[in-house]
């Protein structure tokens, strides 16, 4: 049987990417002694609160329909932070509701991208992105992101990368892999390139919550924030990261009203609205629960660190410390090893699994990802079976 092209152009682009932290996940079933450091889930449970607020919202009956735009007081939830973060009015014509960051970032590049356009993303770059590019038609167009810039996209090397099929910047800040967060300069300097080229900016901002250090240089910028690029600046983002509740599935899309207007029929084609009695969890959350993003912080910083001392007593593999996020890359290059050498053999003799940089980019075939969503026992165990692969 003939399938559709699109099936052809995402084979390979799914599941197939995590086929290391799947192997290891079987493993792992009848093998307690495992530790999975491979995929970014939050090891903190679903703040109660939150959980009593989508409980008492089913008991209340907000269990049916909703619409294509997202509950009104989510919108109204959502209106207000962005509003408050950006210093100008964000209304509720400039919102949709998904579940989820990866529904409203496929629906948001389905709206902008045809087949053959260009679609410019930092390498390495999140797993899923070449399939979501893909699914549109686009053709992907790397931009290295170099270890000696500490992975952040670089104004100069994107517009080197720019050419006439150039359609939009998939922005991901805080960036998944690495953990590097772009200063307010480095934001206004890629905007500047954007706007001078006519090019749409989608910015994937899941981890803006999990800064570690959010000092006047390291404090969180969007590009949604520079209101005369607005027109053509879109944020996906969700509550899975910043709040541990990845399972509930909310995320949302900002930007301009005529892009808001013209993908919510194809919004509505596909899902026609999240779950009222998630959007009147993820309402209060977004209004009053931030304890869970600063416990986060403060875990995954530490976690970092331990990392981070004992691989520097290394002298093959290189820690490279994160700013942000669930991850920590280090360099394999001096063992002579590829990515998926490495890790397919650390998994066999050490039973420690971590992500292969191969499943995250061209750029990143001499790199690993460590995640930090485990207990800081299971970190320090990790760090004595990694010396110990290691220094053989």
């Amino acid at each position: 049987m003939q399938f559709t092209s699109i099936t052809r152009r995402v084979s390979g682009l799914g599941s197939k990417k995590w086929l290391p932290h799947l192997k290891a996940k079987k493993l792992a079933e009848t093998d307690p002694n495992v530790i999975l450091l491979t995929i970014g889930e939050p090891d903190i449970p679903t703040s109660s609160i939150l959980i009593d607020i989508a409980e008492k919202a089913m008991r209340d009956g907000r269990t049916g329909y909703s619409n294509g735009r997202g509950e009104p007081n989510l919108l109204a939830a959502l209106a207000s932070k962005y509003s408050r973060e950006c210093n100008f009015e964000i209304g509720e014509e400039n919102i949709l509701c998904f579940p989820g960051t990866q529904t409203a970032l496929f629906v948001s590049m389905m709206g902008l991208i045809e087949e053959g356009d260009d679609v410019l993303v930092g390498d390495p770059l999140y797993a899923t992105y070449e399939g979501v590019i893909a699914s549109a038609g686009g053709t992907i167009k790397r931009v290295k992101l170099k270890k000696e810039n500490g992975f952040r996209i670089q104004a100069n090397e994107l517009e080197k990368s720019v050419t006439k099929k150039s359609k939009l910047l998939l922005l991901n800040n805080p960036h998944n892999p690495s953990g590097a967060v772009l200063s307010k300069q480095e934001i206004k300097d890629i905007v500047s390139v954007c706007r001078k080229h006519g090019l749409w900016i989608i910015s994937d901002e899941v981890y803006s919550s999990l800064i570690f250090n959010k000092n006047s240089s390291n404090k969180f910028f969007s590009p949604l924030c520079i209101q005369e690029a607005f027109h053509k600046t879109i944020v996906v983002s969700s509550i899975s990261k910043s709040h541990a509740a990845p399972g509930f599935r909310s995320g949302w899309v900002i930007g301009p009203k005529n892009f808001c207007d013209s993908i919510l029929p194809l919004s509505e084609s596909m899902l026609f609205g999240n779950q009222p009695f998630i959007a009147d969890m993820t309402a209060f959350a977004l209004n009053n629960e931030h304890k869970t993003s600063e416990i986060m912080s403060g875990d995954y910083y530490r976690r970092a660190l331990k990392l981070f001392e004992a691989l520097r007593e290394s002298d093959v593999v290189e820690p490279i410390m994160p700013e942000s996020g669930m991850f920590m890359l280090a360099d394999i290059s001096k063992t002579g090893m590829n990515s998926d050498t490495f890790v397919s053999k650390l998994l066999d003799q050490e039973k420690l699994a971590l992500m292969p940089g191969s499943s995250f980019g061209e750029e990143a075939n001499n790199l690993i990802r460590i995640s930090l969503t485990v207990p800081d026992l299971d970190i320090d165990t990790a760090c004595k079976r990694l010396l110990k692969f290691i220094s053989k």
